[in-house]
């Protein structure tokens, strides 16, 4: 390994982060800041919500707080660094903690691709045999779902991050990027990334095609189940909730297929640099807005919690009210 290689994977990686124009850079940093915030606050504020609530101590939101949980340390890992960053002349990240980032970040992100196709299943379970759903989705096989999803991305995180940082950075030490994501590394690592390339199609594709199939069979049974109902209100409550987490699905799974599953060749890192942003950072915080403003049970728990923060005595008769 040469002294300048040697320099820049020991030592640390420059970020070039989004622009280079300051005014710009100030910009961003205040909307970027905005966006954090509402995601930070928003999902931490549903784990908390759910958690106050005994109405919403059921399968559907404990996986719902889980997604939550995830976005919020997802897009933790990404926003401060580069908030930070952005308002430096030079923004600079050492070797460890590119490494660090790259493998919560990746593990994070697979984590809530498999997460989401279990929440799938659990509407199925729902939908499909309501009688027995808290039967067929007892606790042990929520935690086993959720225990599943962490292992797959730690797993994925483990293979990219290990073969990344084995490459040779003898290039350039700038990451044309605002963090350490794989395929800026790759562009500036001066040996043979074919096997990178081949790992981030086989595992990322292994996963988003697992998880997409168990989607798309998960509402191909939702829909005959919707059908087969004769109450207009079991099919509203149905579509609201289905409703949501497809959304939630289309957004993450449109933003990583156009990031990974391309050819190197394709990439042009100044353009996928505001991709990068939407998935770091927008949906994060577009989710919590998304479950709760199309789910009724979200806002009747939300209203009723905030009237027993603001008028405890009137909190308390409501509840003893619906004792009662």
């Amino acid at each position: 390994m040469s002294p300048e290689n040697f320099t820049c994977a020991r030592a640390e990686f420059v970020l070039l982060g989004i622009t280079n124009h300051w005014d710009l850079r100030v910009t961003f940093f205040l909307i970027f800041l905005l966006v954090y915030l509402v995601s930070l606050l928003g999902n931490i504020g549903m784990v908390l919500l759910i958690r106050a609530d005994a109405r919403l101590h059921t399968p559907m939101y404990f996986f719902l707080a889980s997604l939550s949980l995830l976005d919020a340390c997802y897009s933790s890992a990404i926003g401060p660094k580069m908030l930070v960053d952005l308002l430096q002349p030079r923004a600079t990240i050492s070797y460890t903690a590119c490494a660090l980032q790259m493998f919560v970040f990746a593990g994070l992100a697979d984590a809530e691709c498999c997460l989401l196709a279990a929440m799938a299943y659990d509407r199925y379970v729902a939908i499909g045999n309501p009688l027995l759903y808290t039967t067929v989705m007892s606790r042990s096989l929520c935690l086993a779902l959720l225990g599943a999803s962490g292992l797959g991305g730690a797993v994925s995180a483990f293979v990219h991050t290990t073969f990344t940082f084995r490459l040779s950075f003898c290039h350039s030490c700038e990451v044309n990027s605002f963090f350490c994501d794989i395929p800026p590394l790759l562009a500036i690592s001066c040996t043979d990334t074919s096997l990178n390339e081949l790992l981030l199609f086989t595992v990322c594709g292994f996963i988003q095609t697992a998880t997409v199939s168990a989607i798309v069979v998960s509402y191909g049974f939702i829909a005959g189940a919707v059908i087969r109902m004769h109450s207009a209100e079991g099919c509203q409550r149905a579509a609201s909730t289905c409703g949501s987490h497809l959304t939630a699905v289309a957004m993450l799974y449109g933003t990583l297929i156009f990031m990974y599953l391309r050819p190197s060749s394709s990439y042009a890192l100044d353009t996928d640099k505001m991709a990068s942003v939407f998935y770091t950072l927008v949906i994060p915080a577009l989710n919590p807005l998304i479950y709760s403003l199309r789910n009724q049970e979200v806002k009747d728990a939300f209203r009723q919690t905030w009237r027993r923060f603001c008028s405890p005595g009137q909190g308390t008769g409501d509840w003893a009210q619906a004792a009662g």
